[in-house]
This record gives structure tokens, sequence and C-alpha cells, in this order.
């Protein structure tokens, strides 16, 4: 008989064996299952979803844990809030404190007593790279920080620091994004790693010039981030693509996209909310719709159509009315921006059906709205704040202009209007019964930094982030307070003799070496998307395709001999089927040469929609083509995050049009020697944009003719040291190394992979190993 346990909640702890090669830490995977058997409880082996969650506490009502705030619309309860200030301190200016250290473009939280945000660190050195803060929320003292490096990423140095934080109330847990796909779970007293996971490496995470960068939300037991991912199998095409991860252990729990092939990177903030009784996650898409999914299973609800780029405004949500915006064309006609109330409860595709209103040509492309006593209020892309009534959408006032550009989002506390925009002019508004605003103060900051992050509020004070410093407002003369505010929504309750909807097998997505084992959990859901109960062991039939077997308590093991391979598991209740792909990679050496392969190897992130198997000189070689929109230039990676002191080498050819050559490139341990053509030049680097550790030699090369490459990379005691050397192949390789370099922040581990721009010509490669470091 089988047995599924899903969902329980234990406080069970005892020694477990550690997985060979596997760090574990705090929350981490504990191996012990439990199974109920004639009333006898038996430790078998275990893997639960929650479990071993730090004791819940409970929430100060006064915490700004998510930008937005607690109900993800830029509105708080608190009164007793400045009503001027003076940015260059002093008697009566109200700045409480000030920190340099904590300057930023993103928006800061509050979390029991600490401010938390992500920033740039060391700028403008050879250690330069991101880093989460917390600083005490009331002295501004930095109380730890977080350190990471930015590498195998286009994003320049001036957006790094690009997301905000996150905290989890119940847990005291900070989850954040770095710009290059490094999503953490840190505690949030000491700054501790809980559990990370380099998204890039792990699903193709797509990290641009643009540093567009999205927010992590909270769901219950998840933690749920998005972004263009190019993975591997059948999500190899780009998508704009949800992870809901338990926010404990990082395990994945499922995946989800939007329409494949998206026009853009996006920054829509997903909203969590409740729509017509139904728990809803909204957001913009890059597909350039606003969606909503159910958060705890990733399934659609509904989408509206409206833009033909993507959609970066958070939409704010109002009971089951839903406010957003973009600058960019509309789907239909030839306008550009529009700002929209659809209505949330619908269900499909609602473009044509749920629209309530629309006002096109209104430019809200970068600032989220918030809504005040009926009316909504909208910041425009050139800091035109526009007044309009939340039912009918008409215009109350004419157009009241702040300043030249704006991104950050206003926020609305004490009743007041807090705003700032790009070039650091700040507004204190009071809004009108009918319409519009007075104006309580105004100014501009002393510091001349921008302000790309939205104001928020905690415990009496106001806190401003600006790409030069950060500050903390307070009028000590006034006595904080809280307002009353009509209740949030809630779900319908859950019927637990529901119908069930849909079968979640969890993990969802599993990287493994062989001969390691992997519980998976079977859980059920109503149509609603709430978690209903454990499948029953006669309920459940698992079915696997590929290497490996699964057991009779649904745990996968791999074989011992297992290659570079894929497998899918499915658990079939009724009708209705849950399923979860396993990429299996081996411990290196490894040689690919293509041989009897139709398509790249599966197991590749972000190979195969980018490159084809050909046949050149009576050998099956891998090619980059040109033909992919968006796709000429791109990373891939082979396996574990894990891997360090290793080589690898290949063997490469680049083409030629128009007299122009591509650039190709091979990556170990987050480094890349880039053999570039349009330069002639040999590089090896860690971060694309800024080069903070870069060598470049002069090196010539022919098109079409084949060549090999070696990069090495080896951790050395406080550093890295980085190798690498190109010669034609088929000669003798040469004893010299023709770049050497080393890294005083080290990565010290990484995926082995690819680098290729193939725009302007095809790249072809052969022979491609991976070895460890003699």
């Amino acid at each position: 008989m089988k047995y599924y346990l899903i969902g329980c909640q234990i406080t069970l702890f005892h020694n477990f064996p550690k997985k060979k090669g596997v760090s574990h830490t705090k929350g981490e995977e504990f191996v012990s299952w439990i199974r109920f058997r004639g009333g006898t409880l038996l430790l078998v082996s275990c893997l639960l979803m929650g479990c071993f969650t730090a004791p819940a506490q409970a929430a100060d009502s006064l915490d700004w844990p998510h930008w937005r705030g607690p109900r993800y619309d830029g509105v708080s309860t608190e009164t007793g809030l400045i009503d001027d200030w003076d940015s260059e301190g002093g008697p009566g200016s109200n700045v409480l404190w000030s920190s340099e250290e904590l300057a930023g473009r993103s928006s800061p939280i509050v979390m029991n007593g600490r401010v938390y945000t992500i920033v740039r660190n060391e700028p403008g050195t050879p250690k330069e790279g991101e880093k989460v803060v917390c600083a005490d929320a009331v002295t501004g003292e930095i109380l730890w920080e977080n350190r990471f490096g930015v590498y195998l990423s286009d994003v320049p140095d001036t957006r790094v620091g690009w997301s905000s934080c996150t905290g989890d109330p119940a847990t005291g847990h900070i989850y954040s994004l770095g710009v290059c796909g490094i999503f953490q779970c840190l505690d949030g007293e000491t700054g501790e790693t809980i559990w990370r996971i380099p998204l890039h490496e792990r699903f193709g995470l797509l990290s641009t010039y643009g540093g567009r960068t999205n927010v992590p939300v909270i769901c219950d037991d998840l933690v749920i981030i998005s972004a263009i991912v190019i993975g591997w199998g059948d999500q190899a095409k780009p998508a704009h693509r949800f992870l809901g991860l338990n926010k404990t252990t990082g395990e994945i729990v499922w995946i989800n996209s939007t329409r494949l092939l998206p026009y853009d990177t996006t920054y829509s903030t997903p909203t969590v909310c409740v729509l017509a009784g139904q728990k809803a996650l909204v957001f913009g898409s890059g597909d350039g719709a606003v969606w909503a999914l159910q958060p705890r299973t990733g399934k659609p609800i509904w989408q509206c159509r409206l833009s033909r780029r993507g959609i970066n405004v958070s939409p704010l949500v109002i009971g089951n009315n839903v406010y957003a915006g973009h600058s960019e064309e509309n789907t239909v006609g030839t306008t550009m921006g529009i700002v929209v109330a659809i209505d949330g409860a619908g269900h499909g595709d609602i473009t044509d059906t749920g629209q309530r209103w629309r006002i096109e040509e209104l430019m809200m492309g970068k600032s989220s709205p918030i809504y005040i006593d009926g009316r909504v209020y909208c910041v425009d892309d050139r800091a035109k704040l526009h007044c309009l009534d939340a039912a009918s959408g008409e215009a109350l006032v004419r157009r009241k202009a702040l300043g030249s550009k704006q991104k950050a989002s206003p926020l609305y506390a004490d009743g007041k209007i807090y705003t700032f925009t790009e070039d650091g002019r700040w507004y204190v508004l009071r809004p009108k019964t009918a319409g519009g605003v007075t104006v309580v103060s105004k100014g501009r900051l002393s510091d001349g930094g921008e302000c790309h992050a939205s104001p928020i509020c905690s415990h009496g004070r106001l806190y401003v982030q600006t790409t030069t410093r950060m500050y903390c407002l307070q009028d000590k003369e006034k006595q904080p307070g809280v307002s009353d505010r009509e209740p949030a929504a809630e779900e319908t309750p859950v019927d637990l003799n529901q119908p069930v909807a849909h079968v979640q097998l969890v993990p969802a997505d599993a990287l493994l070496r062989p001969d390691e084992k992997q519980p998976f959990q079977v859980r059920l859901f109503n149509n609603r998307g709430q978690f209903l109960r454990v499948a029953l062991a006669e309920e459940v039939e698992l079915k696997l395709a590929g290497p490996g077997q699964v057991d009779d308590q649904g745990v996968y093991t791999v074989s011992q001999d297992t290659g570079h391979a894929n497998a899918t598991i499915t658990a079939k209740v009724g009708s209705l089927t849950g399923r979860s792909r396993v990429r299996i990679i081996p411990a290196i050496p490894w040689h690919f040469d293509f041989e009897n392969l139709k398509d790249p190897p599966i197991s590749w992130v972000g190979a195969r929609y980018r490159h084809v198997l050909r046949n050149v000189d009576g050998n099956q070689v891998m090619v980059k083509v040109t033909t992919i929109p968006k796709g000429t230039r791109s990373r891939s990676w082979f396996g574990h995050s894990d891997l360090h002191d290793y080589t690898i080498q290949a063997d490469v050819m680049g083409g030629e049009k128009a007299g122009k050559m591509p650039d190709i490139g091979l990556i170990a341990q987050g480094y890349t020697l880039d053999l570039k053509g349009a330069h002639q030049e040999l590089q090896v680097r860690s971060w694309t944009s800024q080069l903070r550790i870069a060598k470049t030699v002069p090196f010539t090369w022919r098109p079409n003719t084949w060549y090999s490459m070696k990069l090495r990379v080896a951790n050395d005691g406080d550093q890295a040291v980085l190798l690498g050397k190109v010669w034609l192949r088929g000669e003798e390789e040469p004893d010299q190394w023709h770049v050497e370099t080393t890294d005083p922040a080290p990565i010290r581990t990484g995926s082995p992979g690819l680098f290729g721009n193939a725009k302007d010509a095809e790249i072809v490669l052969d022979n491609i190993r991976v070895t460890p470091n003699s």
C-alpha cells in the first residue's frame, strides 16, 4: 500500500544523515517521512511542506514587510507623520537619520524594528557586487550585511539593487532576488543565508542590460518569484514564468507561465489579494497582459490583454476591481498608454468582456496607482498626477504637474500623499473630497541624488531611499497613531468535501545526481486553489518516464550509472494528473560530442531553443543560429551550481556574414572566456557590462576555422584564479595561457556552460569537455 503524507505540521527534530556533498542549512531537507498504519506512527522518511518552519510570530500591524505595504496597495493606516522636512538636516528638519551606506534605487521594507534594502556593494572596485543590508529602523545603525556577487549578467552597475526585499512576518525571514538571479532566504536577525538558488543557472532566468528584476511575494507557506525564463526540456522556449517555492526550504512547489515568447522582461510586482472569494496573484506580464493566477497552484484564473509590450506597473486591487496601466502601444489601434479598470471576478480571457472602463493615451507605465475614498490617483511617466473616479474613470480635476519624470509610486498615509520624482522633487499633498489635491509642502532633495524608490512608512517614521542616501523622517512633536480601515477581503472558507480540481506533485522540478533519492508529495486542491487534503494511497497512481524507479512510498531513486538525462513523474488521481520534472546530472568529467542525438541535451538549461544539431564535415555538431528573435546573445548551463575547481574545453568555429563574426564563450564557475569576433580579442570576465576583474588581450582569429578553447578556474585562498587559452584545432596545445587574472571577490561555485552572440553569424561547437582540475 502507498502512503502520501502532505501538509502535516509537526515539530519533530532528530539527527539525520546528510547527503554526500550537500551542505544542509536551517530549514533544508530533513530525511524522514511519516506514515500512519493501524494507529501506529512509523518513521519512514519525510520531506514535508512547511515542516520545521520557525514558530509563527504575531505580525506587527505597523510593520511594512513589502514595498507596497501589507496589502500591496501603497496605503498605510498610520497617523502622526511628517508634513514637511528639509533634506539638509539641522534643527526642525524632521530628519531622524540619514545614511549613505543605505543609498540605492529600490524601496526598503521595515519589519521587527529593522529596515532592509538591497544595494550595490563596494561600487567602483574590483570587489563590486550586491548586498542585502539590515539597519536599526530607529537609529540607522548597520546591523548586518549579506554580500554576494553579480556575474553572468549584462546589467550595468548603476542598476544593481533593482529589486526590493520582502519580509515574512510569520518567520522573520527576508527574501531577496539579485540582479543576476541569485534568490535567497535570509535570517532577518543575523543575515545568515538559510537557502540560496542561482535562478539563472538553475532555470535560465534572463538577466538583461535593463536590470528589470522582480520582487518576491509571500502566500502562506510559499514565496513566489518570477522572471523571463529560458529553461530546459518543454520549458526551453522563453516565457514569463512564476516559481512557487516552499519559503522554508526553497523547494520548487509549482512552475507556470503566461504566453510563450513574451515581448519584454517585466518588473510588475504581483499583488496578493482575494477576488470574488478566491485568493489570487495579480500581475502585469511580459506578454502585455494583466493576469490572475491561483498563488498556491499557479493555475490561471483570467487574463486581460492590454499592451504590445511588457507591463511594468503593479496592479492595484480594490474589492473585485483591478486597476492597471502601461505606456506602450495598445493592442488595438495606434495609441500608446492606457489606464484601465478590470473586473477581477472573471474567468478565462476577459480582454473583451472584463474592462469596466479604459482611458487611452494616459501613460502610466512605471508608477503604480493608489486608491483614496472612491478615487484612483496615478502618476504618469512625465510626473503628472491624475485623479480619476474609481467607478467610471472620469477625470475629476485637471492633472497636476509634479516634475518631469517619475518612477516611484506614491504613498498614502496620515491623510496625505507622499510622492517623489526621479530628479529629487518631493511633494506632500492632501486629497480633496471632490477630487484633486492641495499642496501641504514641497521641495527638492539637496543631495543631488535620483529617487527611483517609493516612500514607505512604519511606526511614525517615513523612509525615503535615493541613489545617494536613505532618509528616515519623523516629526517628534506628533503622536503616532493608527486610523481605522475596512478589513481586507477574505477567502471563501474551504470545504474539505469539495471535489478535487487540481493535483500537485512536489517538488515540481528537481536537480539530482545519480544514486540520489527524492521523496515526492501528492497534494489535492479544489477549484479555488485551496488545499484540501493528502491523497489517499488507494487514489494515487504513480508513473515514471525515464531512468530510475519510484517505490511504494513515492520516493524516486536515480540509478547509479545514469548519465545526463531527464525523468518525468506523474501522479494520477481519478482523471486528474500532477507532474514533476527531474534533471539528472552525473559528476564530472563530461564529454559531449552530439553524436546519436537529434537535439541538444535535454538537461541543458537555455540551449535547445537557440541551438540546433547539424552535420558539419561528417560530424554531428551543435550550432547556435542567428534566426531566434532576441535570442542570439545568450547563455546556457549544463548542471549543478555547486561545482568548482574545474576546466571546460570545446572545439569552436565562427561563421562570417557581411564581414562580421560572432562572439564565442565558455562558462566555468561564474566566469566567461569570450573569443570576440568583431574586436578580435580574447577576454575573461565575470560581469559583462561592469568588467570589474576582466582581462583582455588581442587575439586574431579567422572565420570558418576550427579552434580549441579552454577555460580553467580554481579557488586559491581568498581569490579565484582564471586561465584561458585558444589554439587551432589539431595543433599542439600551447603551454602558456593567453589570459590570466585573479578575482579578489571570487565566485566560489557555478555551473559549466556556454556563452554566445550569434547576432552576426552562426557559432559551431563540438567536443565539449568538463574535467576536474588536475
